[in-house]
């Protein structure tokens, strides 16, 4: 598991092919892999990964197999790139973000950026089928940091994140423009509740189900506002 809060920004130092996967050595900034064990996990712009070597206390090896680099960013890596890193949460370590497993729902796209005084603002385009699970003031994990979503829409298939300077500094989100392919980990408790009152829905009006979506659609709504509440997906404001 992992909190979500980027403990740094690694360089890809080497990329070696070999029969059904890439090999990646990462160099860590000064001190971050001191303790780190091989088997030991690694949320690597959100994926989570193996470490399969050591070298010193400042880089690693891992293998990412070919399913993984065609369904996330990890595939489009070269020598050179950077990518966040956090290591595994240790038990009783105080969660800063929210609890991520590191399995990476979908890629998305970087549409727009804008930067406001002291800010820098990502709207980001979702694959219809997840938009759903999208919610203003709700968490979403990008490129493994926890952040929270600032405004969504849900006709449109955006939402967008504001980012502070701290998270600029301490990530790789400074770099990225339109056109960039980020890795997107939806929150777990609210791609449940989303999908128990679908289910409840489809179980009890069948047939009429398509035509009440369309008509919510239609209005820029989801069917889990039949639910009577929304989840309480927010928290503090995570930037």
């Amino acid at each position: 598991m992992f909190t979500g809060i980027v403990q740094g920004v690694a360089t890809v130092e080497r990329i070696i092919d070999r029969p059904g996967l890439r090999s990646f050595t990462l160099r860590f900034p000064p001190g971050f892999a001191q303790g780190l064990a091989i088997g030991a996990s690694v949320s690597t712009d959100g994926v989570c990964l193996t470490v399969t070597a050591l070298h010193g206390d400042d880089a690693a090896d891992f293998d990412v197999m070919l399913q993984s680099l065609n369904l996330t960013s990890l595939g489009g890596l070269v020598e050179g790139s950077r990518v966040n890193v956090e290591r595994a949460a240790r038990d009783g370590a105080e969660i800063g973000g929210h609890p991520l497993s590191g399995h990476i729902d979908f890629t998305a796209q970087v549409v727009e950026v804008r930067r406001p005084e002291n800010n820098q603002v990502l709207r980001i385009q979702v694959p219809p089928p997840w938009m759903r699970y999208v919610f203003a003031k709700g968490y979403i994990a990008i490129n493994g940091a926890s952040l929270t979503v600032a405004e969504a829409d849900r006709q449109a298939g955006w939402f967008e994140v504001w980012l502070i300077p701290e998270t600029l500094r301490m990530t790789t989100f400074a770099e990225k423009g339109p056109g960039d392919r980020l890795n997107i980990e939806i929150e777990r408790q609210t791609q449940v509740f989303v999908d128990t009152v679908r289910d409840t829905l489809d179980e009890r009006l069948g047939p009429l189900m398509p035509l009440l979506e369309q008509f919510l659609a239609e209005k820029g709504l989801g069917t889990e506002l039949l639910a009577g509440a929304a989840p309480r997906l927010g928290g503090p404001v995570k930037s």
